[in-house]
């Protein structure tokens, strides 16, 4: 019977990590949570649940939740962020594993909760996520704030579990169009550290095809008023993504 890390970074998590780790318990042997100095109720939360706590200068999303592997005293992880939690039959399927592993790693599905509605369709769903891993195996890549773990071996094997992973995201417009602006401005940085341009054509056709794709060819009508607002910011992420990245080359 193999023993299972549970793996959270935070930050200001007060509304959601308490569902979080609720659904880690009983499921990992033990808890680990990597938090950047939260200012609100986050860390007297974990507190109350048998966690190690360990407080960390926020790195990077993909630098920071590798440094919480890091800290884990089992191999096999669970790897989840503040505000998603396991939903009853991925908490089965995960205890399952642990008489029956036979893959590298794992992946979910994750569903997210946009202002109190589950989208189903979109780039939203199904969403998947490769969260139950040999950190061995594998670590944490992409371009910030768009991580995702990535195996070394490109043959490895990978599974896919039943259950998903539930994500409370943004529960305000405004809050989105905060954490648009928000992640926009990392994106572009990163996109500036690894070389990348950002010609007119890019600004005008990339945000376009975002559009199209997630509201007509992955079915975001259908999710209805919601489903059109994060379609419609799905393409304005990106065009803030390239005009910014612009700006960036233009400054001395």
């Amino acid at each position: 019977m193999l023993k299972l890390s549970g793996v959270i970074i935070t930050y200001n998590e007060e509304r959601n990590i308490e569902q979080c780790l609720q659904s880690l318990v009983g499921v990992v042997d033990e808890i680990v949570v990597v938090d950047s100095f939260s200012t609100d109720n986050t860390k007297a939360i974990c507190k109350q649940f048998n966690v190690v706590f360990i407080e960390q200068k926020f790195l990077g999303y993909i630098e920071q939740k590798n440094f919480a592997l890091s800290q884990a005293n089992y191999d096999y992880v669970v790897s989840l962020d503040g505000d998603e939690a396991l939903s009853e039959p991925l908490q089965k399927s995960i205890i399952n594993l642990k008489s029956n592993w036979k893959f590298d790693g794992y992946y979910a599905n994750r569903f997210n909760n946009f202002c109190g509605q589950w989208i189903k369709h979109s780039d939203w769903y199904p969403n998947k996520k490769l969260r139950i891993f040999d950190r061995r195996k594998a670590e944490w890549q992409g371009i910030n704030p768009h991580d995702n773990v990535q195996l070394f071996d490109t043959n490895a094997k990978i599974g896919h579990l039943k259950g998903d992973i539930l994500h409370k995201t943004y529960q305000t417009y405004s809050e989105f169009n905060q954490k648009t602006e928000y992640f926009s401005t990392i994106a572009a940085k990163a996109y500036m550290d690894k070389g990348k341009k950002a010609p007119l054509w890019k600004i005008i056709c990339n945000p376009t095809w975002a559009f199209f794709k997630s509201y007509v060819l992955r079915l975001g009508f259908l999710d209805g008023f919601n489903g059109f607002v994060i379609c419609v910011q799905t393409a304005n992420i990106t065009f803030l993504k390239y005009s910014k990245l612009r700006e960036l080359y233009k400054k001395p």
